[in-house]
């Protein structure tokens, strides 16, 4: 059995990359803005600068260049849907080699035409990347080709490790790396080069909240499969943290910072402030955990900086992020409010409120005595003045519920008209993730069949590649049926009937 590779071993892999006939040297650059308002010195490493605009044609070209001429011949295989399928297909190409890319039947036919115009054939098979991953497998096993792994592979880790060999390169003095983490490929290839080198920098690793799989292993003493991921941040959406990843960071890495989605809106948003670059959500997760960091330890005058990933945005994305990113940076709080259903109610909460700007405000008549509305508060001061401004609404007599933490109310409830239903129903709420494909919702419904009525159905594209849909039924009558069709239909879901925004505005 061969020895795990030292930090020695790496940083020689490393030292050895030859991958700047193809990879570029990217800029390291200081974000003034951002720099200024945290009393720090924010530096970003510009990977969206690549040729795919994303760092992982680094290791995809890295792990290629280690096969022996026999192995070439054959040609290279992986299962990706996103930036390392780019990345195996343009290196590929570079040396005139045969690339086959297995992506799951659900992957949206703009990341398809992304790679196959780099020349690689696309092999559609299974619903889900772990399926599309193990046909690969077997393909690879069956014609000899090479698997080019996305993350656990110490060629790829290496690949992904000259990053950090610029960066130090690049600047005289560093205190922190922020570094995201999906399977932990580009956070080991960092964090073993600079504590093989530089152990005094810090090495912090940041995993969006829907997909901290790393953060599960370091707890759990080794990887372990945390199913459901959020597919928001979908470049590090990784259920299941690398075997070999895994033991690099366990050994190299300092800490782990965990970020929510409205704070990956606010990195986006700083970083097309300073920049005018529109990263992509996992591209800005770096940065949203270097501000967290630092605004929790304190440390200001250093010298931190993070790494821009990658910039394959999806536009419609975009939407999403410009409604979130305020909430992410506290400069927003959403309330539920109930005032009395009499005339001039709404311009007593207005004067209540006081001098702060409303910047949503959704109402409708609920009964003769009572009205909800849900209302968005501009603030100044962050988290803390929501709370300020919910207290004097208390005071005014108004009951008051903060949702600015609920992610059902932000996604789907502030977007919802009708109110309550009018009939008593046995409702059960759930919260679905649909493949972004045209024939997602004709396999709900035909699945569903005549089992149950939809009381309930909202969703909205936001440009990724799994959309979020809210859906009620009415199971008064087949209550046992419901458990049937949640297995049959084989979408991720979970029970939301309990969720406050609901029970408030449309239960």
């Amino acid at each position: 059995m061969d020895q795990p590779l030292s930090r020695q071993d790496y940083l020689q892999k490393i030292l050895l990359a030859r991958i700047y006939d193809l990879a570029k040297i990217t800029p390291l650059q200081h974000l003034d803005r951002l720099s200024e308002r945290l009393g720090c010195k924010v530096l970003l490493k510009r990977e969206d600068y690549q040729q795919i605009h994303a760092f992982k044609i680094r290791g995809a070209y890295n792990r290629i260049l280690s096969l022996t001429e026999e192995e070439r011949a054959r040609g290279v295989i992986t299962a990706s849907a996103g930036n390392h399928a780019q990345g195996v297909a343009l290196s590929a190409r570079k040396l005139g080699m045969r690339a086959v890319i297995v992506m799951p039947t659900t992957t949206p036919d703009l990341k398809i035409e992304a790679v196959r115009r780099l020349g690689a054939e696309i092999v559609l098979q299974g619903d889900s990347f772990n399926e599309a991953y193990d046909f690969a497998r077997s393909k690879a096993a069956a014609e000899g080709m090479a698997m080019i792994p996305p993350y656990d592979d110490p060629d790829v880790i290496a690949g992904q490790g000259t990053i950090a060999h610029e960066i130090i390169g690049q600047c005289n003095s560093v205190d922190t790396i922020f570094v995201q983490i999906g399977g932990g490929g580009l956070a080991a290839g960092v964090a073993v080069f600079v504590k093989a080198l530089l152990p005094e920098i810090k090495v912090v690793g940041v995993e969006a909240e829907g997909s901290a799989s790393m953060k599960a292993a370091f707890e759990a003493g080794g990887p372990v499969d945390i199913g459901y991921v959020s597919h928001f941040a979908d470049g590090v959406a990784v259920s299941l943290a690398g075997t070999e990843t895994y033991r690099v960071l366990r050994d190299c890495l300092d800490d782990i910072v965990t970020c929510s989605n409205d704070e990956i809106c606010a990195a986006m948003k700083d970083i097309f402030d300073d920049t005018r670059a529109i990263a992509e959500p996992s591209g800005a997760l770096s940065l949203a955990g270097l501000k967290k960091y630092v605004t929790l330890h304190g440390s200001q005058g250093g010298t931190h900086v993070a790494i821009l990933s990658g910039a394959n945005v999806k536009f419609h994305t975009l939407r999403t992020v410009a409604e979130r990113c305020d909430v992410g940076e506290n400069l927003e709080g959403i309330l539920s409010v109930e005032i009395p259903e009499v005339r001039g109610s709404f311009r007593n909460f207005c004067e209540a409120i006081g001098e702060r700007h409303v910047t949503e405000f959704s109402y409708r008549l609920s009964d003769a005595s009572h009205a909800r509305v849900l209302a968005s508060i501009e603030l100044s001061e962050g988290r803390r003045e929501i709370s300020e401004v919910a207290s004097s609404l208390k005071r005014h007599g108004y009951l008051v519920t903060d949702l600015t933490m609920d992610s059902m109310a932000k996604d789907h409830v502030r977007y919802m008209v009708g109110g309550h239903p009018q009939q008593r129903v046995n409702e059960r709420l759930y919260l679905f993730e649909f493949p972004e494909t045209r024939n997602a919702l004709t396999r709900f419904l035909e699945t569903l069949g005549d089992m149950f009525s939809i009381t309930l159905f909202h969703f909205r594209i936001a440009g990724l590649e799994y959309c979020s849909v809210l859906c009620g039924f009415d199971v008064s009558e087949n209550e046992e049926g419901l458990e049937l069709f949640l297995r049959k239909i084989g979408y991720t879901f979970t029970e939301v009937t309990s969720n406050t925004a609901y029970q408030q505005f449309l239960r």
